[in-house]
């Protein structure tokens, strides 16, 4: 039974238990009185059937009660009964202590488990969420993220049934070793039945999580991609994706809970049994002892319904714990599902060494600097620049070209493969991830928003800053206006992704986000691309403001925007190709001209048709 359960993942989840040693000793407490309790409740019945209905003395340590009652049959049964009531009471009060003592600690382990994998998963690298569905991630931690505690939380349960095991077959020995023997004989055979269950479970569940988990990634994806399914009219198909998908998934559920399910009716067969064998072989002592009339020591009725109550008692925790193993190893698969994406390594960190530093001046070199993505070779090769503390660095190139890649560098969303990037003279790596993004600000071409407040998604760019602070900036992105005529005005819920305003509204917090943060560095990756031309010079006028004093890295959708560029970097399938101001790639002759000149030709055409279909 080697991987039925597995130590490492036992000792690595006590760790979480350390926060609330308190609640966990209470916990202890509460099971070690319950399973003391829980020894006790078979003896009224003996108290009854030997000394009340039977003419036998009681025994020494049944010596406290009063001559009275013991002497008196009906006031003995109604002693009986009134100490059986009150033992079951006792034992329904601690039950009730341990579960509230219990789900304290098992909500507790889980938040800080869930916040944990939360937490790691934002530490992940770009490249590392470019490779996984996020539905997965989400899986992981909401319908995972409750196994360490469900692990510690079987402990309670494994030590009430391991003392009240030990405690009886103490008992029952003393009364009758026989008996106490026969009833331990199925132990083997539980034993056994749990290791061959673990064994054979384990590959069926981790292929339930998956095809489970793909399922969550349907419904992720779909309502991320919610106006292209509605666009198309493929709804239907989603919904059959998803029905296919779920359909697989339940049919491996259910092929698994089949299983748990004769897994438990092996053990409850099992223990059958031995309390059948215990049975009969009590009831043929008592015969004897009858038969013998009722020699001085012999085994009575009362002991045998005792023994009886045992034996049920024995068997429960038997089957509790044997039950109890064989549904960890669900647990178990989830533990090795967190605990190897929490082992997983962050490819982008601080190195040891790594200093937090103030605001920058802004310079950036890059020195031959390599980059590929997996399975893409060759993304950037040999990029070599500098850009000086508040020049404006256009990036232009063809689609694919690297733009986006190169810009991403900065903020050490991935790291070069090759080269070396710098700050003022650091290298980006001599740096702590945190100090060097707040030193950059960065503006999309889609404007991500959350679904909070508008000013609370202005907030974002600095979580200290004043109401006065959020409207300053919001004029600076000339996005104050439009915001006054909301009904709520800075307090309007944009919904998810911001879908209560336009796309060049959302544009508009984005950069007054930029503005609130006031970081020396600016990333601007095509941020005009997808409006109209009377929105994109609203928003240009707002961008030229938050240029001003800061160095800034520009990818333009259209190449007018560059004229005033201190450089204009022209990459081609990953290199520099060109560089210098407008005017002086425009006098090359070379591929940033034959750029320009399409993008004017188009502008024209456009244009053209324009006034066409107005003189029609």
């Amino acid at each position: 039974m080697k991987s039925t359960i597995p130590m490492r993942y036992v000792k690595r989840t006590l760790r979480y238990l350390r926060p609330h040693r308190t609640l966990a000793a209470l916990s202890v407490a509460l099971t070690v009185l319950t399973a003391i309790v829980t020894l006790a409740t078979p003896w009224p019945l003996l108290i009854v059937i030997d000394n009340a209905l039977g003419d036998k003395q009681l025994a020494s340590w049944l010596q406290w009660i009063p001559t009275s009652i013991a002497s008196n049959p009906t006031a003995l049964i109604l002693f009986a009964a009134l100490a059986g009531l009150g033992l079951l009471l006792i034992l329904d009060a601690l039950h009730v202590a341990a579960n509230f003592v219990n789900t304290k600690i098992d909500q507790n382990i889980t938040l800080d488990f869930r916040s944990e994998m939360f937490l790691h998963a934002q530490k992940m690298s770009l490249a590392y969420h470019d490779q996984r569905r996020s539905g997965g991630l989400i899986y992981m931690i909401n319908s995972q993220g409750d196994a360490p505690a469900g692990l510690v939380m079987t402990i309670p349960m494994l030590v009430e049934a391991a003392l009240t095991l030990v405690g009886m077959f103490w008992v029952t020995y003393h009364l009758n070793p026989k008996l106490a023997l026969a009833a331990i004989t199925v132990v083997p055979f539980l034993y056994y039945s749990v290791g061959y269950y673990a064994t054979h479970i384990q590959d069926k569940i981790q292929r339930v999580r998956t095809l489970e988990s793909e399922s969550l990634s349907i419904i992720h994806e779909a309502f991320a991609m919610m106006r292209v399914i509605v666009a198309f009219g493929r709804e239907d198909r989603e919904h059959k994706r998803f029905r296919d998908q779920t359909t697989l998934a339940v049919k491996e559920r259910v092929k698994v809970t089949v299983r748990q399910t004769i897994f438990s009716l092996v053990v409850n067969f099992i223990t059958a049994i031995g309390a059948a064998l215990v049975l009969g072989l009590g009831a043929v002592d008592v015969l004897h002892a009858k038969q013998a009339g009722w020699p001085a020591g012999a085994f009575t009725v009362g002991e045998l319904t005792v023994i009886i109550a045992y034996i049920a008692a024995i068997y429960k925790p038997l089957e509790q714990i044997s039950f109890t193993i064989g549904s960890l190893q669900d647990r178990f698969i989830s533990l090795k599902n967190t605990f190897e994406f929490l082992d997983t390594v962050p490819d982008i960190k601080d190195s040891p060494t790594a200093k937090n530093i103030e605001r920058v001046r802004g310079g950036v070199r890059f020195e031959n600097v390599d980059f590929s993505y997996t399975g893409r070779v060759d993304t950037l090769k040999k990029i070599s620049f500098e850009a000086k503390p508040g020049q404006v660095i256009g990036i232009v190139g063809q689609t694919g070209a690297g733009k986006s890649t190169l810009v991403s560098l900065i903020p050490r969303f991935y790291d070069a493969k090759a080269g070396g990037i710098f700050l003022d003279g650091v290298n980006l790596r001599d740096l702590t991830l945190k100090s060097l993004r707040a030193q950059i600000s960065i503006v999309l071409q889609e404007p991500l928003l959350f679904s909070g407040t508008i000013a609370e998604n202005i907030r974002y760019g600095r979580l200290e800053a004043t109401t006065e602070e959020i409207i300053a900036a919001a004029k600076a992105a000339n996005a104050h206006d439009f915001i006054e005529r909301l009904p709520q005005k800075y307090e309007t819920i944009l919904g998810e992704r911001g879908a209560q305003i336009s796309g060049g509204e959302r544009q508009r917090v984005a950069v007054a986000r930029a503005f609130l943060k006031d970081a020396p560095i600016l990333i601007l990756d095509e941020p005009t691309s997808s409006v109209d031309s009377k929105t994109e010079a609203v928003i240009l006028e707002a961008l030229e403001r938050l240029m001003v004093g800061r160095t800034t890295f520009m990818i333009a959708h259209r190449l007018s925007t560059l004229k005033h560029a201190d450089q204009v970097l022209v990459i081609n399938h990953g290199e520099l190709v060109e560089r210098g101001t407008q005017d002086e790639l425009i006098a090359k002759n070379g591929l940033y001209k034959q750029l320009y000149d399409a993008q004017i030709a188009a502008v024209r055409q456009s244009k053209l048709a324009t006034a066409t279909a107005q003189s029609v």
